[in-house]
């Protein structure tokens, strides 16, 4: 069995050969990961001596921070000779959007309603922009025009469509519960409205990915404060794009042996192990323009259900 220290190699390997490297996507999740839960805003010399074993450069962290300013995701301050980036208003509410799905602790009993759009009386052009973002919020296709969530409320959805400027040309309703709640049928149709088959192949991916590491650190938890933190900031990244094509359905609807849910488990139980060090790395490594970042606040330490 390999040692976590050598998991820890692979991992960052992997992330090197890919082409093109995602320096931006990497970038966002150490601010979503790390930097956010301590005040949000970070030197960017010390921003560029935290990745740069993970493989991103000076100069590819200045490129990758330049985009995404331009990008609306972050937004830049100089004091004296040095530049310091935060995220951005917008930015902040994409993160909030985005990471939440990944600290989510344990979910609440299904109520078998769903909510429905349909997306029949709005013009063509404006369809497949409306659908594409429903279908970043987790609704799937039920049919032609008509899509399906089964926990998300009619009033968030109306909400969601209002920021769209689609509320007016949209039909939203809300049905009462089911009863049964999960049929055959239904079953059916929940697999083939948000392609489960491909979302658990990539759960697997995952799964095959980190398993090691679990592994190794339960044989010899030995492993540094630098190597938790590359650990935890890849776990992570790797943990969130699969996150981000993840509907989140209710374990009502899901199949008894569901991929996501031992790749949430995996995830949870490798960051518990992994978080107290790379913390104590952050504390001597980052810097704002008034010194060290300060200590998490109290919400980070209910990631994942609670991190004690």
């Amino acid at each position: 069995m390999s040692s976590a220290k050598d998991c820890v190699a692979t991992l960052i390997d992997d992330f090197q050969k890919r082409r093109p490297i995602r320096a931006g996507s990497l970038i966002i999740t150490v601010y979503g990961d790390s930097i956010v839960p301590r005040g949000g805003t970070v030197w960017l010399g010390s921003l560029s001596k935290l990745v740069e074993p993970i493989g991103i450069n000076e100069r590819l962290v200045r490129t990758s921070v330049y985009r995404l300013t331009n990008e609306t995701w972050l937004r830049g301050e100089k004091v004296g000779r040095r530049s310091y980036y935060r995220l951005s208003g917008p930015g902040r509410r994409r993160f909030e959007q985005a990471f939440k799905r990944v600290y989510h602790g344990a979910q609440p009993p299904w109520s078998g309603q769903w909510t429905l759009a349909l997306l029949t009386q709005l013009p063509p052009d404006r369809r497949q922009q409306i659908r594409d973002e429903l279908e970043w919020l987790g609704f799937g296709s039920f049919s032609q025009g008509v899509l399906a969530h089964p926990t998300l409320s009619r009033a968030e959805t109306m909400a969601a469509l209002q920021e769209l400027d689609a509320a007016d040309d949209t039909i939203v309703m809300q049905t009462e519960t089911m009863d049964p709640m999960t049929s055959k049928p239904l079953r059916l149709q929940v697999r083939e409205s948000w392609n489960l088959d491909e979302l658990a192949e990539l759960y697997q991916r995952f799964l095959v990915k980190f398993r090691p590491l679990w592994n190794a650190l339960n044989a010899e938890n030995h492993l540094g404060q630098e190597a938790c933190f590359i650990a935890r900031t890849l776990l992570i990244h790797e943990y969130r794009k699969v996150q981000l094509r993840d509907p989140l359905l209710p374990d009502e609807l899901l199949p008894t042996a569901w991929e996501g849910r031992y790749a949430h488990q995996l995830c949870r139980n490798l960051y518990r192990l992994l978080y107290e060090r790379a913390e104590r790395w952050l504390d001597r490594h980052l810097e704002t323009a008034e010194g060290p970042l300060p200590a998490p606040g109290p919400s980070f330490y209910q990631r994942f259900g609670g991190l004690d």
